[in-house]
This record gives structure tokens, C-alpha cells and sequence, in this order.
């Protein structure tokens, strides 16, 4: 009997371990950004999408607040998150060690795909008297969550206009409740990694008339000689209250996931429902998931290898 049982309980034993370490836990948690911005609600119509084609039983997958990139990589690092939305940027700097990565590179995560390109809106409004970036030196800017690819953003581009830390008072939040504050005469200027048009942005200009800084010049330069970024030019079109095109900077969002906790069955399995049914997604931003788009911000990223079937299958790679 004592045998027996010491069998059961190895049988047991490795049944739970097979179904928690290795890969196709279907409980997910993917981490998103604050509430306010663009991650948070784009994410849970991406987890619908999820949920409702991936035909893997008790499958689900759950989009959770996060103060965005980098905290979304180092919790896939710690297990804590199985996907995450990020920045490409940051999400380079985690497989390289480096920036806010130092410390240790992120080894187990990889590329699932493009969401949509970041565009850098510095935002203010006429009230200030701000015209230029160099001109917040003293003022009360919102620089993004801890963690953000936001902050890390709004840092070297304060810092391309010779402004380092403590030159300003720095808001750690989102942009969702630095627009508030914006709209109620509380806070000077926001960055905002946001997408094109932003909804918070067109709110705070219903209420303000809201000037967006340019990025330009040698500051410009700066930028992206010691980053990824790319200049790019907001047209004028996309806001109402516009009369120039404005020039500014550019990164793309993408969609990451664990490759320890996420099978290359599972992970082929999500980008397939996620990329071929993305046109149920009623978010703006929702347009950018497309095929044609899927490898925007793959470069220099490692990929997962369910990621990589699913892009082979379809002869977008060799």
C-alpha cells in the first residue's frame, strides 16, 4: 500500500508540474498600461479577440492596468505577466541589457507582432505661454508612469533640449490623469506616447486651446543618434485645432509574450486568432493590426517561436 500510494503521489506530482511549467497554461495575464492611456482599452479588445478564437479549452486571457513597457517586460522576466504590450524600444533594451535593463537582460520573452505606431505629443496649452520643449525648465510636466516607455522618452528628449532631472516638477502618471490636470489648469505640459489621433487630446481640446511642442532641430538629431526613434510629422489633419503639421518623434507598439510559459503551439495559436479577426477591434488604433503591418518593430527582437511558425506559414518570412 505504502508503495502504491508513494506511486499516486509521484503520478500527481508530475501531472502538476506538466500542467503549470512548460508552456500551455491557459490563464494569462497580459500586461497593458494606465487606464487612461491607449494600452489599457485597446488590450482588452485584444483579449477578447483572444478569448473568443483561440479554441484551446479554458483558455483565457485577462489585460491588466500596468504601468506599461518596462514593467510589462520585467514582470513576463519574473513570470508574473504571460504577454505584455510594449514599445519596441525598451523591449530591444531588455533583450540587450541595457538602459533600464542594466541590470540583467530579459531572456525569455519574444515578438508576437505590431500593434501600432507610438507617436511622442508633447502637449500644453495657450494659457502657459509655452512654445518650446526648452521652455519647461521650472515647470510642472508629466513625464509618464514609472517603468513607461513614455518616461523613458520624455527623459532623453528633455534632455536634447538641455534639461536633465530636477530642472522641472515631474508627474510620475499616465496621460489619462495628466489630461485632467491639463484641462483644469493644474500642470504645465504632458508627454504622451500615444496613438494618432489620441482621444484624451482631442478631449482636453475641447475644453483648452492646446498646443502640441515641436521636436526638431539639433534636438532632434540628438535623439535619434542615442535612440530608435525616428522623427516623424503629426499632419495637420490629424487634430482640428492644428494649422501646421508638427514635428515630432515616433516608436512602435508591439505585442510580446513569455516563451517559457507560452508553448510554440499556444503562442502560434494567439497570433493567428489575434491577426486574423483584429477587425473586430473598434479602437482606432485597432486598424494598425494587420498582416501587412504584423512585423513593424521586429527588428533586432528576439522571436517566439509560435510567433514564428504562424509568420512562416503565411510567407511573411523566409
Amino acid at each position: 500500500m505504502k508503495k502504491l500510494k508513494f506511486l499516486f503521489v509521484s503520478i500527481l506530482a508530475t501531472a502538476t508540474l506538466a500542467a503549470c511549467g512548460g508552456g500551455d497554461a491557459p490563464e494569462l495575464q497580459m500586461g497593458t498600461g494606465s487606464t487612461g492611456g491607449t494600452y489599457y482599452p485597446l488590450g482588452q479588445e485584444m483579449a477578447t479577440v483572444m478569448n473568443d478564437n483561440v479554441d484551446v479549452e479554458g483558455f483565457n486571457v485577462s489585460a491588466v492596468a500596468s504601468g506599461a513597457s518596462v514593467e510589462n517586460l520585467a514582470k513576463i522576466g519574473r513570470g508574473e505577466f504571460q504577454l505584455g504590450m510594449t514599445v519596441h524600444l525598451p523591449a530591444l533594451d531588455a533583450a540587450n541589457g541595457e538602459a533600464d535593463f542594466a541590470d540583467g537582460a530579459i531572456d525569455n520573452f519574444g515578438f508576437m507582432g505590431h500593434i501600432y505606431p507610438e507617436v511622442m505629443q508633447v502637449v500644453t496649452t495657450e494659457g502657459t505661454g509655452i512654445t518650446s520643449i526648452a521652455d519647461l525648465a521650472g515647470k510642472k510636466v508629466a513625464i509618464g508612469p514609472p517603468g513607461s516607455g513614455t518616461q523613458s522618452a520624455a527623459k532623453l528628449i528633455l534632455e536634447a533640449y538641455g534639461i536633465q532631472d530636477g530642472d522641472y516638477e515631474a508627474l510620475e502618471e499616465g496621460f489619462g490623469d495628466a489630461a485632467g490636470r491639463l484641462q483644469d489648469g493644474q500642470l504645465d505640459a504632458s508627454f504622451g506616447l500615444l496613438g494618432l489621433p489620441a482621444g484624451n487630446i482631442i478631449d482636453i481640446s475641447t475644453q483648452r486651446d492646446v498646443v502640441i511642442l515641436p521636436i526638431e532641430g539639433e534636438a532632434l538629431d540628438y535623439i535619434e543618434a542615442n535612440s530608435g526613434y525616428a522623427g516623424y510629422e503629426i499632419p495637420t489633419d490629424a487634430y482640428d485645432f492644428l494649422d501646421a503639421p508638427v514635428m515630432t518623434v515616433t516608436a512602435y507598439a508591439v505585442l510580446v509574450g513569455s516563451t517559457d510559459e507560452i508553448s510554440e503551439d499556444l503562442g502560434y495559436d494567439i497570433v493567428k486568432a489575434l491577426y486574423e479577426n483584429a477587425a473586430s477591434i473598434s479602437h482606432q488604433q485597432g486598424t494598425h493590426l494587420t498582416i501587412e503591418n504584423v512585423l513593424n518593430g521586429s527588428d533586432g527582437l528576439p522571436m517566439h517561436p509560435g510567433a514564428e511558425k504562424y509568420f512562416r506559414e503565411i510567407g511573411i518570412l523566409n
